[in-house]
């Protein structure tokens, strides 16, 4: 437990400093990259060489969408909205679902990119504090031992 209650406390870290900074830097994006749970060759053809490509173009908003699909492939971009001044970011594991039923993360944040950055660090949070669990929003039933006939008039 100690182990996760650490990496709950790097995470958080990282958060604050992400919703304290003012313009994207490579040090902050190299933070991420390197805070990652699978870590990885980098090379040409391989993801995470793709991320570091991004950095080095100052292409925050895609290294930022890049990290997300290759440290959370079950987290998916729901919705970005700029309201305010400030971006909105939410990730889903499930954004076939209406909003109302879906289990998303959400943050905020002036630019775009930290934005995004913000709701994966709460993704990663999430799925490292809570158990795995299925979510669905369709209700388990089991198959009935014998024929069921409905008998109701809805007329």
């Amino acid at each position: 437990m100690a182990l996760a209650s650490g990496h709950v406390e790097a995470l958080d870290r990282l958060d604050e400093e992400l919703r304290l900074a003012c313009r994207p830097a490579a040090e902050l994006f190299s933070k991420l990259v390197s805070a990652r749970r699978h870590p990885a060759r980098f090379g040409a053809t391989d993801p995470a060489g793709r991320i570091e490509r991004f950095i080095a173009a100052e292409a925050w908003t895609d290294a930022a969408i890049a990290l997300v699909e290759l440290e959370i492939p079950s987290w998916k971009v729901r919705r970005l909205v700029r309201e305010d001044g400030e971006w909105l970011c939410s990730l889903s594991q499930q954004p076939n679902l209406p909003m109302t039923l879906d289990d998303t993360v959400e943050a905020s944040h002036e630019l775009l990119a930290f934005a995004i950055l913000r709701a994966f660090v709460e993704a990663r949070r999430r799925s490292s504090v809570a158990p795995r669990a299925v979510l669905s929003a369709v209700p388990h039933v089991q198959p009935a031992s014998e024929p069921s006939i409905c008998c109701e008039n809805f007329s």
